[in-house]
This record gives structure tokens, sequence and C-alpha cells, in this order.
């Protein structure tokens, strides 16, 4: 891609997330300069920075040899975006106001840059009526935002401040590097708000006995990243889920189940909706009877096993009578994938259909390539980080409901 970002690291615990950062933007070709704050080096040390990046770490406005190689000015402009992470309130305070007390806001009173703020810090700090004002004028002057998220701090409470993640971070940064200024994560329009959404995710497991069940290699990753892009676009999203090892999104709820016939009863139970996405691995076929003890094996032969058919949860939400406006399913194929889709498409009476193939990682892995195939349309999308291909499947639908695409 050959984009360059420049990093301010903030004073924060969160800043050993900084430092993945550095690496995960590597691997996208993103380039990446650090600018440490004192309060940044309580945390982190430059010499782990520099070994990540390749580059000088700069850490004093007074520094006459970075001044000579590259005065502040200079550096506050050759950047492609502008990113502070751990965005502390004190940075964001200080940016807001135009103080330019040491590098990192001197740079940031000087850029004629894009930033990108991933904010962290204590819930009431947060919260608080100082910082949402320093967020809100930043905001108007331009800034991007992604996070926080919701969770346990080091403090030990818990609500929002916990810095995004840095695959999150990541995906902002190429979206914003890409053109994509719509990146508010705070108080960006919400265009499915008022919406319901059904989204099930993850695998099922059908037992044999008490130690041994059919399932497959499914995450859970996708289905929770939709669930999560869906509700970060203001829609009100139940997420049916089967076992997974991975922390709920924030802002929906939680129907967490096991088998297949135990996600059709929670799916049913959910509608009416306005929408429902149908990422979940479902297994087609469960044990015709499960059996109270251990299976034993048998000595002259393998053990037989009787199989009936599951319920096709997404055909029958496409045929029932409260079937939601926008009905998306999922199509998983090793191989012929966009014609499989087609066809499944058609044959469950579903409006959209999301084909993929997962005859590499996929399933178990951490990026994903879709097909959005329609009746009318096939959109094809780059192969992507789950969380930012869950995006833009999410601003598709809600371009359906006349929001922006």
């Amino acid at each position: 891609m050959n984009k360059h970002v420049l990093l301010i690291i903030g004073g924060g615990i969160a800043a050993y997330k900084s430092l993945l950062l550095i690496r995960e933007l590597a691997r996208r070709g993103v380039s990446t300069r650090v600018i440490l704050t004192k309060g940044g080096t309580q945390f982190v040390t430059p010499l782990s920075a520099q070994a990540l990046s390749g580059e000088t770490v700069l850490t004093d406005l007074w520094d006459l040899t970075a001044e000579s190689e590259m005065g502040h000015i200079e550096l506050s402009r050759s950047a492609d975006l502008i990113v502070v992470a751990p965005a502390t309130a004190n940075l964001m305070a200080q940016a807001a106001q135009g103080v330019a007390a040491d590098l990192a806001t001197t740079t940031l009173l000087a850029t004629d840059t894009r930033v990108l703020y991933a904010p962290a810090m204590n819930v009431r700090m947060y919260e608080a009526t100082a910082t949402q004002a320093n967020i809100a004028t930043l905001r108007d002057r331009g800034a991007l935002f992604v996070g926080p998220d919701a969770g346990e701090m080091a403090c030990g409470e818990f609500g929002d401040g916990r810095m995004a993640e840095p695959d999150a971070i990541a995906d902002s940064v190429m979206s914003a590097l890409q053109g994509d200024m719509s990146l508010d994560g705070l108080s960006a329009p919400k265009p499915l708000a008022g919406r319901r959404a059904v989204v099930t995710a993850g695998p099922t497991r059908e037992p044999i006995d008490p130690v041994r069940y059919l399932s497959n290699h499914s995450s859970g990753r996708q289905g929770y990243a939709v669930a999560q892009a869906l509700a970060d676009l203001g829609a009100d999203v139940e997420l049916v889920s089967g076992p997974t090892a991975i922390p709920l999104p924030h802002g929906t709820r939680n129907s967490p189940v096991e088998t297949a016939e135990e996600m059709f009863s929670a799916v049913k139970r959910a509608l009416p909706a306005d929408i429902f996405v149908s990422v979940a691995a479902v297994a087609d076929w469960r044990p015709a009877t499960r059996t109270e003890r251990k299976t034993k094996k048998p000595v002259d032969g393998p053990a037989p096993l009787q199989l009936v058919e599951n319920p096709d949860i997404l055909r029958s939400v496409c045929l029932s009578d409260k079937r939601p406006e926008l009905v998306v399913g999922f199509a998983a194929e090793t191989h012929d994938v966009l014609e499989l889709a087609r066809a499944k498409r058609v044959r469950k009476g579903c409006d959209w259909i999301v084909a993929n193939d997962v005859s590499g990682d996929v399933m178990g892995g951490q990026e994903n390539m879709m097909i959005i195939v329609t009746e009318t349309d096939e959109i094809h999308l780059p192969r992507q980080s789950k969380t930012a291909a869950a995006r833009a499947l999410a601003r598709r639908i809600a371009s359906h409901f006349g929001g922006p695409s």
C-alpha cells in the first residue's frame, strides 16, 4: 500500500497494545513512525517501539538531532494519517484546547493531516462532561475515532474506556487511508437505529453421548463481528450463538445455545425482527439417539451411528409469517463457491447470500473474503479482517434500509 502512519503513544496501560498495532500495520504494508510521550515511556520503551517500527522513536521536542533531521512541523505533515493510541483524557484535552506542551501536542496542533484517536481511560474519566466536550470539539474539527470498547479495566472497574483492540484500530486505519471518513465510533450517525436484528453465530454441537459430539471448525468470529457491526450502526441486536471462546460483542443481547434445535428455538423466540443474518455453521445432521452413558468401542467393528436431519433454520425463517424484511444467509463452500451460493440463495428463499471460500483457514482464521450475492448483483469484497468484512456488510445492510452505503 506504501502508506505511512505517525503513531502517538500516550501514557496509559493500554500502550502495550500500540506495539502490537505497529506490527499489525506492518503486516498490512503500512509503515509507522512513533512519537512516545513522557507518560508513554512509563509503560513501553523507545527501544521496543523502534525495534518494531524500524524507525527512530521521537520523544523530546527539544531534541536538536531530531529537529535537524525532520522538524516537528514537517513531521506533523509528512504522514498519511496520525494515530493517537492510547488517546488519554489528557492528550485529547490538550489537543482540543490547542496546548503545545511537548512533541506530541505540538505535532497535533501543527498538523493538517487527519487524526484518528483511540481513546483509553477509566470509565468515569471517559464519561466526564469535560472529556465528552473535548471529544465533541475534536470531532467537529474532523477527527476520527475508533472505540473505546466496554470491559473490565486495569483499575478493576467495568464500562466504556478500554482501548480498541489492535486489529480493530488497524481496520480503521486502513479504512481511513482508503478514504473512509465516517469512523467516528463515539457519535457517528446510526442508520439502523430503531431496527431489530437477529444474528446467528458459531458452531452447533450435536451430542452422541456425554463425552462425544458432532461439530465443525467454526470459531464464531465472523458472526460476532457482524453482530458488533450492526450494533455499532444503531441496530438492536440479539446474538444467538453456539459454543465459542470469544468475548461477546458490546451492546448486544446474547442467547447461548448448543444444538441446532436449541438455535432454531432461540431464533423463533427472537422474531419478529427487521434483519436476520444467518452466519452460524449449523450442523446439518444429528445423532438419532443420545446415550446417557459413554458409548464403548465395539470389539468387532465400528460403532453404528444413525443420523437424522436438523431443522433448516434459514429456510424456516424465510418461510415464516414473521419473516424479516431482509434475510441474509452465509454459504461456506470449499469449491464452486459462487455457483453453489447462487443456488443456495434461490433454494433457501433468502434475499442475500454471502459466499465465502472455507477451503483454507477461514473458519478458524482472522480474515475472510466475501461475495455478497443478491437477486440482481454480486459484490466482491477484498480479503480483509473479519471485522472489516463485517463492517462492509453492515454498511450495505444499512444502505438497504436507506442509510449511507
